[in-house]
């Protein structure tokens, strides 16, 4: 298998396209050039640091350092989840369940693709653990952060439902039962869309890197399956999670609900 080499001159050139959409913003008066310049930077300072970070580890191939890097992983994961929230809950659970949604689904799928398709030697090695996580952890974010978010705005806006559903004798479970469909189906939608254009409308980034690094397409295109199987059941297992604990935490055990555990502030 062979690949053409780039070097950081190579990347120039193309770097003059996001220099051209400034400025179009600027001629436009679009006003995002200053974020459009920020978020190029921090992309660049972001994948260089990981390439160096994933050298070191690639050559270490230690369980204490692939364990610790899926874990500030997972930790920034939850952080993005919480910042994408229009409403918060509060205390533990204001970082808790996205983490412990993400964790529980992205790790639960990881590991399943080590030990039982891929069989890397030994399991753990972080060239395939750690790619593998990241590309699940990043569509189970997805899932999560919209999933919450339809739940606990669906809450607010439908609470006089929810409480005559409650009043009349309902379970917590029957009077949320609507938002909860409404905010699984929201988590479920980004995966769902990107399944059904695959192939037709886009070629995804991991199939058309395996492809310029000179591997055959139909191999490319296994992989890829696998991939996308792997984030439709991670997804979709953080989810639900996520949507089905939040339904718990925003009434309790007297089928109350408990808008008090939702942070009144919105976030900047």
């Amino acid at each position: 298998m062979s690949y053409i080499q780039l070097g950081y001159n190579d990347l120039i050139l193309p770097a003059l396209l996001v220099v051209m959409n400034g400025a179009l913003s600027l001629a436009l008066h679009l006003k995002l050039e200053r974020q459009l310049a920020l978020a190029s930077v921090r992309m660049v300072v972001q994948l260089v640091l990981v390439g160096y970070v994933l050298t070191f580890l690639f050559a270490a191939v230690s369980p204490f350092w692939t364990a610790l890097a899926a874990f500030i992983m997972v930790l920034f994961a939850s952080r993005e989840i919480v910042v994408r929230q229009k409403r918060r809950l509060l205390g533990l659970w204001t970082y808790g369940l996205g983490a412990g949604c993400t964790l529980l689904s992205a790790g639960t799928v990881t590991m399943f693709s080590l030990l039982t398709q891929l069989r890397p030697e030994p399991w753990y090695h972080p060239r395939y653990a750690l790619p593998l996580l990241g590309m699940i952890l990043g569509n189970t974010m997805t899932g999560v952060s919209l999933g919450l978010d339809v739940l606990v705005n669906g809450v607010m806006r439908e609470r006089a439902a929810v409480e005559s559903c409650l009043a009349l004798g309902g379970t917590r479970y029957q009077a949320l039962l609507p938002v909860i469909r409404d905010a699984l189906r929201s988590g479920f939608m980004p995966t769902i869309n990107g399944m059904a254009a695959i192939g037709l409308v886009s070629l995804p980034g991991m199939m058309t890197g395996q492809i310029l690094a000179g591997v055959e397409p139909v191999d490319a295109v296994k992989y890829q399956l696998l991939i996308m199987f792997l984030i439709a059941g991670g997804t979709g297992l953080g989810t639900l999670a996520a949507v089905l604990g939040g339904g718990r935490l925003l009434t309790d055990h007297r089928h109350r609900l408990r808008l008090d555990r939702i942070a009144s502030e919105k976030l900047p």
